[in-house]
């Protein structure tokens, strides 16, 4: 979510709801007719009643529900449309196109009154603050039509060049009290679904609730952060912590991991004892595999690497040993690849997080029933699932009692395999995934290998010619510099074993100089001469 200066630092953050429409012209023409209804005929009929008196009350219970989720749908798509037409105005200013520049003012203060209506039309009681906004806005888009509008009346280019400035600063204003008022309209709606499962003990009142929640959560981390802000954090872990409401545990959960990827949402979850929540969900057998599956999803996403804000989590590390005897009985018992990957990602992270965790992993058995689970193909199916595999035997390789239960085993023919690792699909995604493999498979090899068993092992298995040819062809390591260092590091470690297993020129250019040498080396035979 990336910034950019000026007008656009508004505009950006809307055009996450690109996948909103990834439709053709025609399709999207179609769609947009939809949302020029004529507001006042709406209204009347939705003042309809449709339903007999003694059903009155259940109509209205799923009526504001389903207005609810769609009130936000409708002012997600609104403030796309438009944050795609101030961008285009933008682009079509630079390049001086007056008339253009023109029509499409026009049509912002079209679609900015049709929002304002629309959304009015199905809101009660909307702040005083977001009238002043909506007020602020109209007038400034108002202004805009007017100044873009003696734009086309004047051919004098250094006229039009010095209302240049002017109409870029407008623009600016209207994208900045655009902005602030769809995060308004957001933020309201987002309290009116956090109060909506606080006080209601209707579990089909809370699921609406939740996904609606859930939904905005993909839109991007800013509407994360408003969700955190506005409790739904807390509300989300109070429906945890009530049996009836035990069928939502797994969106409610799901809900939660989205939240977290922002430091707001893990701030919220540690004030309200999530981790505690989390531990006694996955230590609690009478839970549902779904359930346990996205309990350890938001134990992956608040202890992930990546997040440089989650060291403050001193309850994790209260609860770390249930968290991780449980998270290893998930993968032992997974019944799909989704519920190991999640299992073992949450593990993979935990090693990362704290120290101790890959000796409790050790005296829990994870090595054996994480190298049985890889030969399940039905079980770790993707690149995604041995990444996390490997990543957490490179982990743990760090400790000398690794060396026997990889043998035991059967790791070593494990990290060869993964020495191969190649994408089947051609997604961008899953290459990377596979880089990943390669990388952590030689760096477990090489980290192991100071133990002579384990270097023996991987000798017999043609792990060096492997080494070889990662390092000397750019194609089988997919031009990862990061591949070829760990290579090379596995391969001086196993040359020290076995020195008679390489050829002259390789021992001279790949072992003997420096790592940096032989690094560079490596790297310009990806040059092109042509």
């Amino acid at each position: 979510f990336q910034l950019m200066p000026g007008y656009r630092q508004i505009i950006v953050p809307f055009r996450d709801l690109m996948h909103l429409i990834q439709v053709d012209s025609v399709q999207r023409w179609m769609e947009d007719l939809k949302l020029m209804t004529d507001c006042e005929c709406m209204c009347i009929l939705q003042s309809k009643p449709i339903s007999t008196e003694e059903d009155a009350q259940s109509e209205l219970i799923l009526s504001s529900q389903h207005s609810a989720y769609d009130n936000l749908q409708l002012l997600l798509k609104r403030a796309w449309i438009i944050s795609t037409e101030l961008t285009r105005i933008a682009q079509k200013l630079e390049k001086n196109r007056w008339q253009r520049v023109h029509s499409m003012t026009v049509r912002v203060n079209c679609h900015v009154h049709s929002m304002i209506n629309e959304y009015n039309s199905v809101t009660r009681n909307s702040s005083e603050e977001m009238h002043q906004f909506e007020k602020l806005l109209i007038e400034k888009c108002s202004e805009f039509t007017a100044v873009t509008e003696r734009c086309i009346q004047t051919e004098d280019e250094q006229t039009l060049q010095s209302m240049k400035s002017c109409i870029n600063e407008t623009l600016i204003t209207v994208a900045q009290y655009f902005g602030q008022l769809i995060e308004l309209a957001l933020t309201y709606e987002i309290q009116n679904l956090v109060r909506q499962i606080n006080s209601s003990d209707n579990i089909y009142i809370t699921e609406s609730s939740t996904i609606g929640l859930f939904s905005l959560t993909q839109e991007g981390a800013q509407l994360c952060r408003i969700i955190a802000k506005e409790g739904g954090v807390v509300a989300l872990f109070k429906i945890c912590r009530q049996d009836c409401f035990r069928c939502l545990y797994p969106q409610t959960l799901r809900t939660l991991a989205s939240i977290c990827c922002v430091e707001e949402g893990i701030h919220q979850l540690e004030k309200v004892d999530g981790i505690l929540c989390l531990a006694d969900i996955l230590t609690d057998s009478t839970h549902s595999e779904a359930t346990h599956a996205e309990a350890a999803a938001v134990i992956a996403q608040i202890t992930s690497p990546h997040l440089t804000f989650t060291q403050h989590l001193s309850s994790f590390l209260e609860n770390m040993e249930e968290i991780v005897t449980a998270l290893v009985k998930l993968c032992q018992e997974a019944s799909t690849g989704e519920v190991f990957l999640l299992a073992s990602a949450a593990l993979a992270n935990i090693t990362f997080f704290d120290t101790m965790a890959c000796e409790m992993l050790l005296h829990l058995n994870a090595m054996k029933i994480l190298l049985a689970a890889c030969a399940d193909k039905q079980i770790v199916d993707t690149p995604y699932s041995r990444d996390q595999v490997v990543t957490i035997l490179a982990n743990m390789s760090v400790l000398d009692q690794c060396a026997s239960e990889i043998i035991q085993g059967n790791g070593v023919q494990l990290l060869m395999e993964m020495l191969f690792e190649r994408s089947s699909s051609g997604n961008s995604a899953e290459v990377t995934a596979c880089e990943r493999v390669q990388q952590k498979s030689a760096v477990t090899l090489a980290r192991l290998s100071r133990d002579p068993e384990v270097a023996h092992a991987a000798i017999k298995l043609s792990c060096i010619p492997r080494l070889i040819e990662l390092c000397r062809s750019p194609a089988e390591r997919n031009n990862s510099d990061s591949v070829l260092v760990a290579c090379l590091a596995a391969l001086r470690r196993l040359a020290v074993m076995s020195p008679d297993g390489l050829e002259d020129s390789d021992f001279q250019q790949l072992v003997k100089p420096r790592l940096v040498d032989s690094f560079l080396l490596c790297t310009n035979m990806e040059e092109s001469f042509v």
